[in-house]
């Protein structure tokens, strides 16, 4: 007599929008227990994969002759490999942790327990951005194609720095929802195929609009005075007052009240 086969798990194509809901909150009181090590780790490595990403964008838009809308494209595209990288690999990213207000706004966590997980991790995405940057300068690969790469380093971090105050917080609110939105459509995924498609569109849409990303400058800007940049301390200092400051406040506002708030009040307030 036969053996019937065992019968296939029905196994859906995606969450739906409420079932994200519940899976980004438990995912945001997970992140917000986290020890203090397990945070700054977790959060050095989201610093080095985002530079990972800042730095293949940065050689895919170096002399590339394509014009300026496909060239910044396919630097979107090369740039969503850092967050795929977050996402998939494992770590803790301040502008994604910003979708951690769900839980907050459900009273799952306190307000200080979120400001802890954001302070850790925007030092541990600096100490790991920062740090990935000077090993880059070290390395030498900036002086292939006779440094043009060098060049664009300091053009990229020029470019940001000039950047009105309202300008870069605009800007880092519009980047955020949008890399909010592609981890958002990631937990929608039971795979890491359909995670890296959700991650992708999002990211190179950021990247080619010309969004600004803190933790992405965290690298352009290090890199930029690394590779030569006019001004030594003073460019350091410049780069955070007139970049930094703005577009992490930006990238909050963006992350925080247009994805995070938004979705709660549609899928968890009522519950």
């Amino acid at each position: 007599m036969a053996v019937a086969p065992d019968p296939v798990p029905n196994v859906r194509d995606a969450y739906s929008p409420s079932e994200i809901a519940h899976r980004v909150e438990t995912s945001g009181v997970g992140k917000a227990q986290l020890s203090v090590l397990q945070t700054l780790t977790l959060a050095v490595l989201a610093g080095a994969f985002i530079a990972f990403g800042a730095m293949f964008y940065a050689l895919v838009v170096t002399n590339h002759g394509l014009g300026y809308g496909i060239g910044r494209t396919l630097g979107g595209i090369a740039f969503s490999l850092g967050l795929i990288l977050v996402v998939v690999a494992g770590a803790e990213l301040f502008t994604g942790n910003n979708l951690i207000v769900m839980a907050w706004a459900d009273r799952k966590i306190t307000g200080p327990a979120l400001l802890r997980n954001w302070g850790l991790v925007y030092v541990g995405n600096f100490a790991g951005a920062a740090a990935t940057a000077l090993i880059v300068h070290w390395s030498g690969t900036l002086d292939m194609a006779d440094g043009a790469q060098r060049v664009a380093a300091i053009r990229i971090a020029e470019a940001k720095m000039a950047l009105p105050f309202a300008e870069a917080f605009f800007r880092g609110l519009l980047c955020n929802v949008l890399v909010c939105l592609a981890v958002w459509l990631s937990f929608a995924s039971h795979t890491v195929t359909g995670k890296i498609l959700a991650i992708i569109f999002p990211i190179t849409a950021f990247v080619a609009l010309g969004f600004e990303h803190s933790v992405a400058n965290m690298y352009f800007l290090p890199i930029g005075i690394l590779s030569g940049l006019n001004g030594g301390a003073g460019a350091i200092i410049n780069g955070v007052l007139s970049n930094l400051v703005p577009v992490t406040l930006g990238n909050i506002v963006g992350g925080s009240m247009f994805v995070a708030l938004v979705y709660w009040i549609i899928y968890l307030r009522h519950r």
